[in-house]
């Protein structure tokens, strides 16, 4: 049976159940995520929103927009409250998918998986990040959420600025840094960066994994071993040089992601580290110039994984409609409508896929995938590590913490929460 043919089944099922006195208790969803209305995944996945309340035109539909931090600093929490929605957009990893996933406050979709066709979807391959065990570490035991997209970190960058430097791609990391002086010659600030935000840990992590090999990067996400800080200390030092030879502004170390993306979308600079979240609003905004994306060069790894999770709460009063939602999105129909709108599709309808930006993302994305080579993201391993690397980052940028006490203190962090499983 296919995916679509499932989809299909489960709508007529919740139909059925909406004549039911176990449905009839509450006629009420509620729905959560965070991703930008402008993004790949907030176009699709209001498209398919739309579909789900015309199934169901006696069930009214409750979307909140959220956002990123406040599930970041609150979602156990919430989760924990009768405030929690019926399914919503979760951060993936140990400090937060992991974590509500060991303290018991999410479904498990272990039995969803196969009765909702998910399995002819997905593999095992992209079930990584959905499985938690009991300590809430990524990579066996249940599964606890589904992705629907697939991401990574790469360097977006201004392919007429490029022309007219005269700068070819950089494949290798020599290569990036004449980049960055031809540039900086020409009287230009090659790297627009977010360093008191995600992308100030994303491009550390990026040049950390110049120099992890396959054991350092099972180790670090694994919490396997204390923290062996010499791939973090090289980044460090390597950034805090780019700094000094104002390959990234000083205006950087206080920046958000926000106002690092302006800066590359408005022309200022011709180089930006974000990730794939960004596709749909370069796809809409970036009108004076033609852009693309090449991987931070590194010898395996890059930051990427599958995409967040959507989670049912243990909670939600509407399970089975939560279920059918999420095979909306992992359909043919909207794993194609993800990719013509810049989105990294798992299963999408090559023919069917126009949007030459969401073609490239996802041969990308394969391309890493092929190779093992997605590293995952910095913050995941310890709960609460994303705000203490930000922290970090920025006393790094700001000249408050060497390269040497920057891993000292992040090496600290990791290392209570490694000693502690």
């Amino acid at each position: 049976m296919t995916s679509l043919s499932k989809v299909a089944l489960v709508a007529g099922a919740s139909l059925m159940l909406l004549g039911s006195p176990a449905f009839a208790q509450d006629k009420t969803f509620n729905i959560w995520w965070y991703e930008g209305a402008d993004s790949a995944q907030g176009i699709t996945w209001t498209k398919a929103l739309e579909e789900l309340k015309a199934n169901h035109p006696d069930v009214t539909v409750n979307f909140e927009q959220k956002t990123f931090d406040q599930l970041q600093q609150s979602g156990s929490m919430i989760l924990n409250s009768a405030e929690a929605p019926d399914v919503l957009e979760y951060n993936k990893g140990n400090a937060t998918a992991g974590l509500v996933a060991s303290q018991g406050l999410l479904t498990n979709l272990d039995d969803a998986y196969t009765a909702e066709g998910w399995d002819k979807v997905l593999n095992e391959g992209q079930l990584v990040l959905s499985r938690y065990n009991e300590l809430g570490i990524y990579g066996s035991g249940p599964i606890w959420g589904i992705s629907t997209y697939g991401e990574y970190v790469s360097a977006f960058y201004n392919i007429d600025a490029f022309e007219k430097a005269g700068v070819k791609v950089p494949a290798t990391l020599e290569e990036l840094t004449a980049a960055f002086d031809t540039f900086k010659a020409q009287g230009v600030t090659p790297l627009a960066l977010g360093g008191a935000s995600t992308s100030g840990q994303h491009l550390l992590a990026s040049l950390a994994y110049t120099k992890a090999d396959d054991t350092w990067v099972q180790n670090y996400q694994g919490l396997k071993a204390p923290l062996d800080g010499a791939p973090y200390l090289f980044a460090a030092q390597t950034l805090t040089d780019w700094l000094a030879k104002g390959y990234i502004t000083k205006d950087s170390t206080g920046m958000n992601d926000d106002d690092a993306s302006l800066q590359f979308t408005s022309g200022k600079s011709p180089m930006y580290v974000s990730g794939t979240w960004n596709l749909g609003n370069f796809s809409a905004n970036i009108k004076d110039f033609k852009w693309g994306q090449f991987v931070i060069p590194t010898p395996k790894y890059s930051v990427g994984s599958t995409g967040n999770l959507w989670i049912i709460p243990k909670g939600s009063k509407n399970p089975e409609l939560a279920k059918e939602f999420i095979s909306l999105l992992l359909s043919t129909k909207y794993q194609t409508e993800q990719a013509n709108n810049g989105g990294v599709s798992f299963a999408a309808d090559p023919a069917g896929v126009t949007n030459p930006v969401g073609a490239n993302a996802s041969a990308v994305f394969a391309q890493i995938a092929a190779k093992q080579g997605l590293g995952f993201y910095p913050d995941w391993p310890v709960p609460g590590y994303y705000d203490v690397l930000n922290q970090k980052d920025t006393g790094l940028l700001q000249g408050t913490l060497s390269p040497e006490q920057f891993v000292d203190e992040i090496k600290t962090v990791y290392d209570d929460a490694q000693a502690s499983q």
